[in-house]
């Protein structure tokens, strides 16, 4: 992670933290070109987690997602172990595509979609 985004390391995080899990909970998310392309890594990290599946793994991906209710009865690690990791058996990497959108119109920021793919 080169980008700073003008905050400091622990705002930064939790800011990586609290997409990461909006995006595994939503699978497709807007955010800006920047955002988006950091937090790639980051969702590739997590679900090459959940394909691991073992105590250990799941510990590793609850100790840096929120723990964000996904519907009734899945949270967000349920829902990357059972749901989204399953679904990427067979792919070897690039879970996640970036859709660049343009330029928002308030501030001009460069506007992605990131979704799980």
């Amino acid at each position: 992670m080169a980008r700073k985004f003008g905050r400091s390391t622990d705002s930064r995080m939790a800011m990586l933290r609290n997409l990461a899990s909006d995006l595994i909970i939503h699978e497709r998310i807007e955010t800006t070109e920047a955002k988006a392309k950091d937090l790639k890594s980051i969702v590739d990290k997590m679900i090459t987690l959940g394909k691991r599946g073992d105590l250990h793994a799941r510990r590793q991906a609850a100790a840096f997602l929120y723990n964000k209710e996904a519907d009734e009865e899945n949270n967000v690690i349920q829902k990357l172990f059972d749901d989204v990791a399953k679904r990427y058996d067979e792919r070897q990497g690039g879970y996640t595509r970036v859709l660049k959108l343009g330029e928002r119109q308030g501030d001009g920021a460069k506007m992605a979609i990131i979704e799980l793919v």
